[in-house]
C-alpha cells in the first residue's frame, strides 16, 4: 500500500477522501501560551508521522478502522496569534467539518485550543459534557494576563458545559479554592492509580453525550515523557483504554482531542502512544455510535 506521509495513518484514496470519510483529523500546531516546556507546536506533525508506521489493523477491535474513512485536514496555523484569536479560528474550522457530518478529532498543540473545539461541538450538541483526562486542573481564571492560557482552558470550558475530570494530580491554591465553591466531579490521579473501581462512578457523571479531551500528561511520564509539564504518577495504558471503552458504550462520543504532545527528537515513544491512542479512541467512538461498526470490541481488560 502506498504511504501518504501527510495523512494520518499514511492513508490514501479512497479512505482519505474528504467527501466520504467518517472522521476528520484537524491538526493545530500551536503553543504560544506554553509556560514551561514548549514544543507542542510540533505535536501534530509528530503524531501523524508516527501513525504512518502504525499497524492499521486494530487487534483489540479486530477491525480495520481506517476503512470507515479518515481525512487529514490542512492545519489551523498561526503560532504568533494570541490565544483568543486561535481559539476562535479552531471553533470556526471545527464547526465547518461538523456541519458536513464528520466526527472531528483535533490534534494539538497546547491545551488552550480545546475551548474552541468544545464551543463548536456544544453549539451542535447542547446536552453534551466534557470528559477531561489530565494531570492538571487547568482551572485558573487568568494566567500570565490571558483568560485563554492553557492553564485556564477548563475554566473556560466549564463556562460552556459541565465537565468530568479524570487523573488530576496537580492544583494551584486558586484552583483548589475555586473547586471548594464551584464543585465538579473529579477522579484524582491517586484513585486512578489504585485500581478501576472509579470507572463506574465516572460513568455516572458523564451523561449521554460527551466530548473527550486528553492532555497527554494524564499518562505516567515514563510512558509519555514528550509533554510540556509532566507530573509524577499518572495513568497506565490499559486502565485508560478500559475507561474509554466503557465510556464509548455508556455515552455517545461526539468528538475528541489529543493535546500537549511535545515530541523529543530521537525518542518516538510519546508520538506512537499518541497516534495509537487516537486510532483506538476513534475505533471505540465509531464502533459504538453506528450500525456500520468496524468491528466488535472485545471485553474491557480486567
Amino acid at each position: 500500500m502506498e504511504i501518504y506521509p501527510e495523512n494520518f495513518g499514511g492513508i490514501g484514496p479512497p479512505h482519505s477522501d474528504p467527501e466520504t470519510a467518517r472522521a476528520v483529523i484537524l491538526p493545530v500546531p500551536y503553543d504560544r501560551t506554553a509556560t514551561y516546556g514548549k514544543g507542542a507546536a510540533g505535536g501534530p506533525a509528530a503524531l501523524i508521522a508516527a501513525s504512518c508506521n502504525m499497524e492499521l489493523y486494530d487487534e483489540e477491535l479486530g477491525a480495520d478502522t481506517y476503512t470507515l474513512g479518515i481525512h487529514t485536514a490542512p492545519p489551523v496555523c498561526g503560532n504568533e496569534a494570541p490565544p483568543e484569536e486561535m481559539v476562535r479560528k479552531v471553533e470556526l474550522s471545527v464547526g465547518e467539518h461538523l456541519d458536513r457530518g464528520k466526527m472531528v478529532i483535533t490534534v494539538g498543540g497546547e491545551h488552550s485550543i480545546t475551548a474552541g473545539a468544545v464551543a463548536a461541538h456544544h453549539r451542535r450538541n447542547p446536552r453534551m459534557r466534557v470528559v477531561q483526562l489530565d494531570a492538571h486542573g487547568d482551572l485558573r481564571d487568568i494566567y500570565e494576563g490571558s483568560k485563554h492560557s492553557h492553564a485556564c482552558v477548563m475554566r473556560r470550558v466549564r463556562e460552556i458545559c459541565p465537565t468530568l475530570a479524570v487523573g488530576v494530580r496537580s492544583l494551584s491554591r486558586e484552583e483548589a479554592d475555586y473547586l471548594s465553591v464551584q464543585k465538579a466531579p473529579m477522579i484524582s490521579g491517586r484513585r486512578v492509580a489504585g485500581g478501576r473501581d472509579w470507572i463506574r462512578e465516572a460513568l455516572e457523571s458523564a451523561g449521554d453525550e460527551v466530548y473527550v479531551t486528553v492532555d497527554l500528561d494524564y499518562f505516567d511520564p515514563a510512558l509519555v515523557p514528550g509533554t510540556g509539564t509532566p507530573e509524577p504518577g499518572g495513568g497506565d495504558w490499559y486502565t485508560a483504554m478500559a475507561f474509554l471503552q466503557a465510556l464509548s458504550r455508556h455515552s455517545r462520543i461526539v468528538g475528541f482531542d489529543i493535546m500537549e504532545l511535545a515530541p523529543i527528537p530521537g525518542q518516538p515513544a510519546s508520538d506512537f502512544l499518541a497516534a495509537k491512542l487516537l486510532y483506538r479512541m476513534l475505533g471505540y467512538a465509531l464502533a459504538e455510535r453506528s450500525d456500520g461498526r468496524p468491528g466488535r470490541p472485545g471485553p474491557i481488560l480486567r
